[in-house]
């Protein structure tokens, strides 16, 4: 820590100022057991980026009747996925090595002028005390990534508004910056195409169909303005540009559907079960909204999504996974960063 030039002797000492870049994912539960989830559940939809229902109609459901059963239903499905030998969730866990990978490529660039921590918008740790942390070390400046591809209300929106509600606390607020969604970026259209083509390869039998899986919204999102269906849409074409397909060879469908409302579709576990009663046998699936594995893919699709084709007559099911901690992904990554941190340093 050095003395403020021209400072009184007396006067507090400083820490040099630095860059911070925090990068932000969805959440994890602490552990498997029921009281974690309820925590975990309950923070993520209490939400009302989530759930926007009112507050009144909402709560005495999800508090008296969901989650109190939901808990063990989730945390049974969390078990079967739990890295056992760090006793946390995949998410957390390849989240602490994509934040390694693009500390070491910032070091490499910056030195030690650019820190680069986590954090997670509904569990640990936290976006407030992420922010703190990062502060504390002398970071003036944060840049903001939520590690979702395509912008949605209830991801990228939800992570910011966090992050400026840390900043109404603090007596000093450090200059901040959010990353805008990075969907059609070339290099992370590139990442995935290379995930793609490397299971291709390593498959005994070439898949006769992609199935691009997204995480889905209700469908009145879409008709209010948010832009992540269309997104996603792009998404799926960008990629099968840079694959050079043509239109049969890959569709889009969306997962995860929550409560009575309509969704945007067409459902995965609904669309992966008609390709196989229509004769396609061979399927292989990739879930580019997400950033890195967690519950939606090593237990939803690998699961449940899987099983409704193999029921219908599915023979072959291939998940290729998330980007992750990949080279190329690491590497997209670093690239969108160095470009939001232009002017700082």
């Amino acid at each position: 820590m050095d003395r403020l030039e021209f400072a009184p002797k007396d006067h507090i000492a400083q820490k040099p100022a630095k860059v911070g870049v925090l990068l932000a994912n969805l959440g994890t539960p602490d552990a498997t057991s029921y009281w974690p989830m309820r925590r975990y559940l309950s923070e993520f939809l209490s939400d009302q980026r989530v759930i926007d229902a009112p507050k009144w109609k909402w709560q005495p459901i999800l508090q008296l009747i969901i989650l109190t059963r939901r808990p063990f239903a989730s945390g049974k499905a969390y078990a079967s996925i739990w890295n056992d030998e760090a006793n946390e969730s995949p998410l957390l866990t390849i989240t602490k090595q994509q934040t390694a990978a693009i500390a070491a490529r910032m070091a490499d660039l910056h030195g030690d002028k650019v820190l680069v921590d986590f954090c997670m918008r509904y569990g640990n740790p936290s976006v407030d005390s992420a922010i703190r942390r990062l502060k504390d070390q002398g970071v003036e400046r944060i840049l903001f990534f939520p590690l979702y591809p395509q912008y949605a209300a209830p991801t990228t929106a939800t992570a910011n508004d966090h992050a400026f509600r840390t900043l109404m606390k603090l007596k000093w607020q450090p200059a901040i910056r959010t990353v805008p969604a990075y969907f059609d970026n070339p290099a992370y259209i590139k990442a995935l195409a290379n995930s793609v083509r490397e299971g291709y390869a390593a498959a005994d039998q070439k898949p006769e169909k992609l199935v691009v899986s997204y995480h889905g919204v209700p469908e009145r999102y879409l008709l209010e303005g948010d832009p992540y269906y269309c997104q996603c849409i792009k998404s799926t074409r960008l990629l099968r540009e840079e694959l050079g397909w043509d239109e049969t060879q890959i569709d889009s469908a969306f997962q995860s559907k929550f409560g009575p409302t309509k969704w945007v579709g067409p459902a995965t576990v609904d669309h992966v079960a008609e390709l196989a009663k229509s004769g396609v046998k061979n399927i292989a699936l990739i879930a580019p909204a997400f950033s890195a594995d967690c519950i939606e893919t090593l237990e939803e699709i690998n699961e449940e999504i899987r099983e409704s084709f193999e029921h219908a007559g599915g023979k072959k099911f291939s998940y290729f996974p998330c980007l992750n901690d990949r080279d190329d992904h690491i590497e997209a990554l670093t690239g969108i960063i160095e470009n939001e941190l232009s002017g700082w340093v």
